[in-house]
């Protein structure tokens, strides 16, 4: 078993989801998280000062898979949510022990 972790844009969420309900995933995690990112953002003006918020909303989600479906959850997940910048879609995998 492994765990999939995928940190993906807000947008891309329900797209992502259709197709992992389309591929028999119906159980994962999805929490919203904010992200410390180095990407140009405009300048905000909050109670009178300039400053530039270096932080994306963004989606993380939590699937516990057999190893043999990592693969094409992987590629499903890449192909729908990355759009060729780096910080847009980012998966970790890791060895997933059952606890009871």
């Amino acid at each position: 078993m492994q765990q999939i972790e995928a940190v993906i844009q807000p947008c891309k969420l329900n797209e992502v989801r259709n197709a992992l309900d389309e591929m028999g995933i119906e159980d994962f995690t999805e929490s919203p998280i904010l992200c410390h990112t180095h990407q140009s953002r405009p300048a905000m003006k909050f109670r009178g000062a300039k400053f530039v918020a270096n932080i994306a909303e963004n989606v993380k989600l939590e699937v516990i898979a057999a190893d043999e479906a990592v693969g094409k959850i992987i590629e499903v997940i890449g192909a729908i949510a990355r759009t060729g910048n780096s910080e847009d879609c980012r998966i970790a995998i890791r060895p997933f022990l059952e606890v009871t």
